[in-house]
């Protein structure tokens, strides 16, 4: 097959984007949106909180907010770092991965919490939203989509790796939306008896008839992020068909 000499990104693209800045507990937070092609304030969409990993909302984490939104959603990234600086996006390895991994250790639910209740808030009041909302999250951010589900404000929730859901398996009985689980079969952050955990806090919760678990077998921890050696192209394309239809039913 032949290429051209030259490859490059698309000059165009459906969706729009942009920054918006969101009262919070203490200050204003920013947040990535990204709309589905044609949205207006006549269109009737629902929401997407998408939830960072440990890294920021980097460029992976804004791609997966424009890859959601052109599958129709209305998706939200807050940049839950903010209390530390303005936008931070972070790298995976050396030095930006260890200030990744000391910012992890600032998020409270004394102050994330506010935070995660603030996007929900301004989601459902953007025009065109039809109220509905749900959390996607990476890494960190699938354990705050837990911790979300509990508190009753989401439609659905979809975890992926989330790294210490294990640790806070006293909110299942809380959890009454539907929830997804992904994880990868090769995770040393996640060993399978913490896997094994989660699935029987959730068997034992209002939500078990309406929750899934999916395991993927020789991905790692990160499968989804294409810009890390850890991607598995095959269980992330899986992962987001899965997570496409369970979102599908808001609308």
């Amino acid at each position: 097959m032949l290429l051209p000499d030259v490859l490059a990104p698309a000059a165009h693209s459906p969706v729009q984007t942009g920054w918006l800045s969101l009262p919070t507990d203490g200050g204003a937070m920013d947040a990535y949106l990204a709309l589905p092609p044609g949205h207006g304030q006549d269109s009737q969409a629902p929401a997407v909180l998408l939830l960072q990993e440990i890294f920021g909302v980097n460029p992976h984490i804004r791609s997966v907010a424009e890859q959601l939104a052109q599958a129709g959603y209305v998706v939200l990234a807050p940049d839950l770092f903010w209390r530390h600086g303005a936008r931070l996006s972070l790298g995976y390895v050396g030095e930006e991965r260890e200030r990744a991994l000391a910012l992890m250790k600032t998020v409270q639910p004394a102050t994330v919490g506010p935070d995660l209740q603030a996007s929900v808030a301004a989601l459902k009041a953007l025009p065109g939203v039809n109220g509905k909302v749900a959390a996607v999250g990476y890494c960190m951010g699938g354990r705050l989509a837990f911790a979300l589900a509990a508190t009753g404000v989401l439609d659905r929730a979809v975890c992926y790796y989330g790294g210490g859901i294990a640790t806070q398996l006293a909110l299942a009985p809380q959890i009454h939306c539907p929830v997804m689980f992904h994880h990868a079969g090769v995770d040393a952050a996640i060993p399978p008896e913490a896997v094994a955990q989660v699935r029987a806090a959730m068997a034992a919760s209002p939500a078990a008839a309406v929750s899934s678990f999916f395991d993927y077998p020789g991905a790692q921890h990160g499968f989804n992020c294409w810009a890390r050696a850890a991607w598995h192209p095959a269980a992330s394309a899986q992962a987001l068909g899965r997570t496409l239809s369970f979102l599908a039913p808001m609308y």
